[in-house]
């Protein structure tokens, strides 16, 4: 990660500057008006739901709009600029399943190849029984986990945040497979004494299984995760602010954290400084586990830099038919994508590496069926959509942000805003 040209932006400003291929806003009679979008971001800044917000939206491959809106530091009254960094938390997957489409197309791996050819720990697995009273009650699982199932979050792992009081809630915990302490070689040895909670592909639960895909690029790569995004993803992209820590002479750009007022009601006023959150130094100094599923950190550019190269087009770095396969809807046609406290999403299947809308619900834009995307948990995020042709990036740092209120309006008037 490397310091970039500081530029002086007044507070809340609209501002234009090309930056790391986002490209030009070209200001003419043809621009899209986002004055709605910048109104209501502005409300909930105001009425303090989110700390400040920074976007960009392309319509095509062009960058039709670009702001940042309140505070970076709401103590310090720092307005948020462009060259801010900010915790991507779980958009740090897009990274890992980028890195694991190259290894594909290259011929390394196979999307149906089992895990276990790369991980022999993970062969060989035990599924939890229903309504499993210990995580002895198993029977051997029917099929090998496979490289599409962990994109798919479809393996049968878990992530122990989610479904507290459940037998593998505690087992994953009691195990520390999220010890950000220890590397992934040990994350790996420990989901080998786990039980899965389902047999591989028949639901779907959102898990650490792109960490352990961030542990297969590394294998399969001979390099070390950070190693790799930096030579196939950072330096060809030139995405110099993104990494899994924030250099110290360069964290007075990481915003500030928050969290809400209340983690059931996203639209309560308040919000309170955490930035220790969800350890104490995280992203300010290294650790040994380098995640896959929520290590990075990053920019507006950088992010929008990655977005466009997974846009077809003459500088992507995947083939057409690969992009096509990410964005295309892996569930089977009953299933949706659910989350153990709010249930099944309608309308939302999930692709390789991101969820894939195939019935948009009042929520959602209405043209944005075949939208893929994904966000982190302290609130940003970023949507490609074919059919609408456009894509975007969103980020606030409020923790709980994830697909929280102020993301569903802005992405909805962002969509009106290009005409899509």
């Amino acid at each position: 990660m490397s310091a970039v040209r500081r530029a002086s932006y007044p507070a809340n400003s609209r501002y234009t500057e090309p930056n790391h291929n986002l490209g030009e806003t070209h200001m003419d009679a043809r621009t899209p008006d986002f004055s709605a979008a910048r109104t209501t971001m502005q409300r909930y800044v105001d009425q303090e739901i989110i700390p400040g917000v920074s976007w960009a939206v392309l319509k095509g491959r062009d960058v039709v709009d670009q702001q940042c809106v309140g505070f970076a530091d709401r103590e310090a009254k720092t307005a948020l600029r462009p060259d801010h960094i900010f915790r991507a938390y779980s958009n740090t997957k897009i990274f890992v399943t980028y890195s694991i489409m190259l290894l594909v197309e290259e011929g390394h791996i196979g999307l149906d190849d089992a895990v276990e050819k790369v991980l022999p720990q993970l062969g060989n697995r035990k599924v939890l029984k229903q309504g499993a009273s210990s995580l002895a009650d198993v029977e051997p699982a029917k099929g090998p986990i496979t490289i599409r199932q962990l994109l798919t979050h479809t393996s049968g792992l878990s992530y122990g945040i989610f479904d507290p009081g459940s037998v593998l809630f505690k087992g994953y915990n009691e195990a520390r497979v999220l010890n950000p302490l220890t590397p992934l070689t040990d994350m790996i040895d420990q989901l080998a004494d786990l039980p899965l909670s389902y047999q591989p592909g028949t639901s779907w639960e959102y898990s650490v299984a792109t960490d352990v895909l961030g542990r297969v690029v590394e294998v399969v790569s001979g390099k070390s995760l950070d190693a790799y995004f930096k030579e196939r993803i950072f330096d060809r992209l030139g995405m110099t602010d993104t990494g899994f820590h924030v250099p110290e002479a360069q964290q007075g750009r990481l915003v500030a954290l928050y969290t809400g007022a209340d983690v059931l009601d996203p639209m309560k006023p308040g919000l309170t400084r955490a930035d220790n959150l969800p350890y104490p130094q995280a992203y300010r100094r290294p650790f040994p586990r380098l995640s896959g599923g929520g290590g990075l950190v990053s920019t507006l550019p950088d992010m929008l830099a990655l977005v466009r190269a997974l846009l077809p087009g003459p500088d992507a770095l995947l083939k057409p038919e690969t992009l096509r396969q990410m964005m295309t809807n892996q569930l089977a046609a009953e299933q949706t994508i659910r989350f153990a406290n709010l249930g099944p999403i309608p309308g939302k299947g999930f692709g390789l590496g991101g969820a894939v809308t195939f019935a948009p619900t009042p929520f959602d834009p209405p043209n944005s069926t075949g939208e893929f995307q994904w966000g982190g948990l302290a609130g940003t995020h970023w949507w490609i959509c074919p059919q609408a042709n456009t894509a975007g990036v969103l980020m606030a740092q409020r923790h709980m942000g994830f697909w929280n209120p102020f993301f569903f309006e802005f992405k909805r008037l962002a969509y009106q805003a290009v005409g899509a």
